[in-house]
């Protein structure tokens, strides 16, 4: 309904025009808002406020002449039943039955489909997220960087987005080396407690459990390579590829377990084995924008914004860590990835305007602010009002699997995306593991499984519906109405979560449907004796139903038919 106001009201603005009230040249942004108070109608629009000062009117006088060029459409006034001015000037719509019902319409005829658009039209875009050094097992901020992206993805597949999952291993540098030095230690038989242990060295009990697996001379597949360990405690460039491949291989078990898979993998190291890192570094020396200084190269960041030029060799001959960066960005450019999104911690913060600059001085057209970023804040874990700071497998955080196998799969995917991803977030493990209203994934699932029930019910009872035959204008309780806006407003909630990339508002509205599902659930009976009642209240019960399932689709949270 919306559209079709803005509609309506894009042909007032020119006939205001014809009229000469308003310049020919004069195009004002048409806004059409929810109302909070239903006293005060379904839309509200503030036209006349913004119009009134070029037609030389009072914005009260304008709304009165909107109102009545508006009622003399007869079709309008069809799904408008009436229009009041309030305050300075907005002008207020109050929807007519049939207009607010036939969203039901809309929802059983599209389905699944419901609340699709084809707003990407098809371009491609990456996203890439998660993208954990593979050092030991997933943490509970890689989770939420899990939980978001995919949800990123999602939204933007139903928005007719051309989607590629791509997750970038950090497999080179000096945490890998940290990581064979550590597991190395362990395959000699010392601990962490003994005073041979390397200094940066990994603590967890994985550690433990990937020097056994190399001694014992095992095979691990990982994505595209199988490594067998050659068991020599010397050979630490084996102990290095192994220790990389068992826990690629964990985190993507990890990964699966949490429904969320990609569809490429791509290693950090592969860049300088392709000397990709080089040619990179060597078009920015060639362009001009690099100088040498204390035996470092530098990079002229400042031209591009930053407030200190970068270091990008160090003395010691290795690269910064943004500068891979930019060779793996050029990489997905050149890949025809006009639009990218990457998903990181809030750490990643301080390295996006040097890897934009880097972009920049490479000279390949790359527009200035590619490529887009969702940088997640931190997670702080809760357990009965004391915060969880350690797992006994990773010793030193808590794990993605922890919280899966503490709650499960659809309640942590919901809590890690249920706030904007720039707040910080308290994942209270006792709540989550709730069965109350006070727990949301809870309060969502038990509406949808609520709905099912009364399907069963109905259908034990013999009673089935035609919705070509159903009255659905029988649907005129305070309750019904107020749910059949709530979900005449999940195509609009989907387009903006997936251009805003804030997948957080379908979790905010999924719990704005099921409260007013409850509410509905509460006050009116279903499978009332009369049958043009009855029936509409199921319609309208299979459409919540479908809305429900679908907003927790692009969750990525199940939608159980009983619990």
């Amino acid at each position: 309904m919306k559209a079709f106001i803005t509609a309506q009201l894009d042909q007032v603005v020119i006939q205001l025009k014809s009229e000469a009230l308003l310049p020919e040249d004069f195009q004002p942004r048409v806004q059409i808002d929810n109302t909070k108070d239903k006293a005060h109608g379904d839309l509200a629009s503030n036209l006349a406020l913004m119009t009134a000062k070029k037609a030389g009117m009072k914005p009260r006088d304008l709304a009165e002449k909107v109102v009545a060029m508006l009622e003399a459409d007869n079709a309008f006034m069809q799904k408008v039943s009436k229009m009041e001015i309030a305050g300075p000037g907005f002008i207020n719509f109050f929807l007519s039955t049939s207009a607010l019902t036939s969203v039901v319409n809309d929802i059983l005829g599209q389905q699944a489909a419901f609340g699709h658009s084809n707003q990407g039209q098809g371009e491609k875009v990456q996203v890439e997220f998660v993208s954990a050094n593979p050092t030991g097992p997933l943490h509970v901020g890689h989770g939420r960087g899990a939980a978001v992206g995919d949800c990123l993805c999602r939204l933007l597949q139903a928005t007719g987005w051309d989607i590629t999952r791509e997750f970038y291993y950090n497999d080179a540098g000096a945490q890998i080396t940290n990581l064979a030095l550590s597991v190395q230690a362990r395959v000699k038989g010392l601990t962490p407690e003994d005073a041979g242990w390397p200094e940066n060295g990994y603590r967890g009990e994985y550690i433990k459990d990937v020097a056994a697996d190399y001694l014992a001379e095992k095979t691990v597949t990982a994505d595209d390579q199988q490594v067998k360990a050659a068991g020599d405690p010397e050979d630490l460039e084996a102990i290095r590829r192994f220790a990389v491949a068992s826990l690629r291989r964990e985190q993507d078990l990890d990964l699966k377990a949490f429904g969320v898979e990609f569809d490429v993998y791509f290693l950090e190291s592969s860049l300088y084995e392709e000397g990709k890192v080089e040619a990179a570094v060597q078009q920015l020396i060639d362009n001009g924008f690099t100088y040498e200084e204390g035996g470092a190269l530098w990079l002229r960041t400042t031209d591009f914004g930053d407030d200190k030029d970068r270091v990008m060799r160090k003395t010691d001959g290795n690269y910064t860590y943004f500068v891979p960066d930019v060779a793996y960005h050029l990489n997905k450019w050149q890949r025809g990835f006009k639009k990218v999104i990457n998903e990181q911690g809030a750490d990643h913060h301080s390295t996006i305007t040097r890897v934009r600059a880097g972009l920049q001085a490479l000279k390949q057209d790359i527009p200035e602010g590619w490529p887009d970023y969702v940088l997640h804040q931190m997670v702080t874990v809760m357990r009965s009002g004391e915060e969880v700071k350690i797992s006994k497998r990773a010793g030193s955080y808590v794990t993605l699997r922890d919280l899966i196998d503490e709650v499960g799969c659809d309640a942590t995917r919901y809590f890690l995306a249920a706030r904007a991803a720039t707040s910080q977030l308290t994942f209270d493990i006792d709540l989550a593991r709730s069965q109350t209203n006070d727990n949301p994934v809870y309060y969502i699932q038990y509406a949808h499984a609520r709905l099912c029930s009364v399907a069963r019910q109905a259908e034990e009872k013999g009673y089935s519906w035609s919705l070509e035959a159903t009255d659905l204008e029988r649907l005129n309780t305070e309750q019904e109405q107020a749910l059949l806006n709530q979900l005449a407003r999940f195509p609009e909630v989907v387009a903006i979560a997936a251009r805003e990339l804030e997948p957080h508002l379908i979790a905010q509205y999924l719990r704005e449907v099921a409260a007013a599902m409850h509410s509905w659930y509460n006050a009116c009976q279903f499978l009332v004796e009369e049958q043009a009642l009855r029936d509409a209240r199921l319609a309208l019960a299979a459409a919540t139903r479908q809305v429900l399932a679908n907003g927790l689709q692009l969750l990525g949270v199940s939608a159980p038919e009983s619990m």
